[in-house]
């Protein structure tokens, strides 16, 4: 059982940046394969990006290609995504989820936990 609680949401200009955080509670952080989602107002929740258990494979959506960085600290049992040259489109709850062991993709079905959210507002 993992239980996650993302942070760090707030509002920034267009532009700028931001990391928001996750931090996990459980056993075997470091065997989970983590990820985040957003979901925008009137929109489905969508993927965004996914690291693998060691860090070693990542994927992106292709809207934040280039753009948005994710990484994970097995030590701190934390995921993070730096977020850079953020848009107004970028405006969303921003959902960390998790999945044991095998790869989930991008996928949210494949996923057995989530995080409340946390919310980003990018500002024009």
């Amino acid at each position: 059982q993992v239980q996650l609680v993302e942070s760090g949401g707030g509002l920034v200009q267009a532009g700028g940046s931001l990391t928001v955080s996750c931090a996990a509670s459980g056993r075997a952080f470091g065997t989970y394969v983590m990820a985040w989602f957003r979901q925008a107002p009137g929109k489905e929740r969508e993927f965004v990006a996914v690291i693998s258990w060691n860090g070693g494979r990542r994927e992106y959506a292709d809207s934040v290609k280039g753009r948005f960085t994710i990484s994970k600290d097995n030590a701190k049992n934390t995921v993070y995504l730096q977020m850079n040259s953020l848009s107004p489109e970028d405006t969303a709850v921003y959902y960390c989820a998790a999945r044991y062991a095998n790869w989930p993709g991008s996928l949210e079905e494949n996923y057995d936990y989530w995080g409340p959210g946390t919310q980003v507002t990018v500002s024009s």
